[in-house]
């Protein structure tokens, strides 16, 4: 049965539908959709079902049967902003109108309480270990977290031997994907059995990178990874792009760097969005808010609402 949320998120990725016309269709009072968007009023039984096959005729069955694009925020190398991705990226696409997961795949579980959970009393290794349902915790509307703390670290080596253990993430995940537009994963710095899960579970791979030399160093080993993962579990993993973060372009180094790494990756999707250095980032995870709900202004909330932007445009060749 149609429900009220299900019709309102359906109008909001259909932008072009004429409300009036399928109010016509359904035989709605007039007005009875605009303000149902508006918050003003809403959707009774009745109304859901006159509505129901009026919008299966313009494509309610296709709509019901999407799949999350689920994207892996990845790099061997700690430090170069995958968790301050996955939290930023995640809310601008919120903001843009889409529902957003994000999980908590490291240990130290930065992520969770960058988002305000320091204790969480559930956790994703219950559903690695214990194969229970995934543990979504609501943050804001549209915006939920699978949460992890240390308590993640006490399973790598069972995950490790056990000849599942790379590939539960997955299952896990399916029960959950027509629930979402996106599910951002936040990686571990290593490239270990949580790495490997993500990247299996993935579509895609995106690849944080500090135009510093000592975090360039390394990333062949993550390429031939994701090739290895590609080649053996996951024939649809994909790297979405490599993403530059903490960019300061006053210095000589990073535009050199920046320069020399967009040429010998030119194989590779590189944003034209830098993550420039901002203070407002880090003070955000301490106040365990996204940098929209805390510096909606800043320089990072500017850059994060432009990489979201870019990422929802299909690149063409």
């Amino acid at each position: 049965m149609l429900s009220h949320d299900e019709v309102l998120h359906f109008f909001k990725k259909k932008t072009a539908l004429s409300m009036s016309v399928i109010e016509k269709e359904a035989g709605l009072p007039v007005s009875t959709l605009p303000k149902a968007l508006a918050g003003q009023r809403t959707l009774n039984q009745k109304h859901l079902k006159a509505l129901e096959p009026v919008l299966l005729q313009y494509g309610l069955d296709e709509f019901r049967n999407r799949k999350a694009r689920v994207i892996s925020i990845v790099n061997h190398k700690g430090g170069v902003g995958k968790t301050t991705t996955t939290i930023n990226l995640g809310s601008a696409l919120v903001l843009a109108g889409y529902r957003v997961l994000v999980i908590d795949i490291d240990s130290q579980g930065n992520l969770s309480q960058s988002l305000g959970l320091d204790n969480p009393e559930v956790q994703l290794y219950e559903a690695l270990l214990q194969g229970k349902p995934l543990p979504i915790v609501p943050i804001v509307p549209n915006f939920d977290l699978v949460p992890s703390s240390l308590e993640l670290a006490k399973y790598e080596r069972e995950l490790t031997h056990s000849p599942s253990g790379a590939l539960r993430l997955r299952t896990a995940l399916n029960a959950v994907l027509p629930q979402y537009d996106y599910i951002l994963i936040d990686c571990p710095p290593a490239l270990n059995v949580f790495t490997n899960s993500a990247l299996i579970a993935s579509n895609a791979a995106l690849v944080t990178l500090e135009p510093e030399t000592s975090a360039i160093k390394g990333i062949n080993n993550l390429f031939e990874l994701i090739n290895e993962i590609r080649q053996f579990f996951n024939e649809f993993l994909s790297i979405e792009g490599i993403l530059f973060t903490r960019v300061d372009r006053r210095l000589v180094l990073h535009k050199e760097l920046i320069q020399t790494i967009r040429q010998d990756l030119h194989d590779f999707r590189v944003f034209d969005t830098e993550i420039r250095l901002n203070a407002a980032l880090k003070e955000s995870q301490y106040a365990q808010v996204d940098i929209f709900r805390y510096a909606a202004g800043s320089p990072g909330a500017q850059d994060y609402k432009q990489l979201a932007q870019e990422l929802l445009t299909p690149v063409t060749k």
